[in-house]
């Protein structure tokens, strides 16, 4: 990674009241068929707030992140953004997704534009900004999670680290209330591992609201606020990183950490 691609300091002016609820989750269940996937799940994330997901695959780590903007639907319950319940479809539903955005395991990136024509997608088409506007702003981005001078290559032009950056940036671009990570550095090789933690790593410390399901158990000791963890489609335990990691609470989470520290 060159040094003006590295991501630099944090230089956000990210405005945010912290403590206020900004996403409720109220006794969600979803099914696959018979598979309850999601058990009565209860959680509020606060304005500002860090909170890491983690617990073993299957847990329904991720089938919860996705029914934070409705990737997935729920079979019962409530979920509410910054005091807005999810629609179920239409203009709506749309309208909440901007306010939540989405960093997937693969970066999602159209391979056909160029770095600065994905980030400027949707803030043209959807926020109905003008070209040049989205454009200035999209550098700024790009700059910002230290790739600015990728602005006019195409994704496969760049590395892993380098489009998992990208692909934050445009989720930045439509200014979002929330940010949601799902495994966001599982697709990558490991030395582009850290290029991306430290991206969202300055996020976190700006005061953006997030939610990160991850196997980063470094990330989550350094960035959150709050772990949650999970087991079989329900939390079994939420605590300071410090408490969790030192003295979880659940015989499940012993078990998980133990594999962690002995394997």
């Amino acid at each position: 990674m060159s040094s003006q691609d590295s991501p630099g300091p944090a230089t956000s002016n990210i405005s945010v009241r912290r403590g206020d609820p900004l996403v409720v989750v109220e006794r969600v269940q979803k099914h696959y068929g018979d598979f309850h996937a999601l058990k009565d799940i209860d959680l509020t994330v606060n304005r500002g707030e860090v909170v890491v997901v983690i617990g073993p695959s299957g847990s329904g780590k991720s089938t919860l992140c996705r029914t934070i903007n409705r990737l997935e639907t729920i079979t019962s319950g409530t979920i509410a953004i910054d005091g807005v319940a999810l629609p179920s479809e239409g203009r709506a539903l749309a309208a909440l997704r901007a306010d939540v955005g989405m960093v997937f395991q693969s970066f999602n990136l159209f391979s056909h534009l160029t770095i600065l024509e994905n980030v400027t997608l949707g803030p043209i088409k959807v926020k109905k900004q003008k070209k040049a506007e989205a454009e200035a702003s999209a550098r700024r981005l790009l700059d910002r999670v230290g790739v600015g001078a990728q602005a006019d290559k195409l994704p496969a032009q760049l590395s892993g680290g380098q489009q998992q950056r990208v692909a934050i940036a445009r989720a930045l671009a439509m200014t979002p209330k929330v940010m949601l990570f799902d495994e966001p550095t599982s697709a990558l090789d490991p030395e582009m591992i850290t290029e991306v933690l430290d991206v969202m790593t300055s996020l976190a410390h700006e005061g953006m609201t997030m939610i990160v399901v991850t196997h980063e158990m470094g990330f989550a000791r350094k960035a959150a606020d709050r772990v949650v963890f999970m087991a079989d489609g329900q939390i079994v335990e939420q605590a300071t990183p410090d408490a969790f990691f030192t003295n979880p609470a659940s015989d499940r989470a012993k078990d998980f950490l133990s594999k962690l520290i002995t394997h």
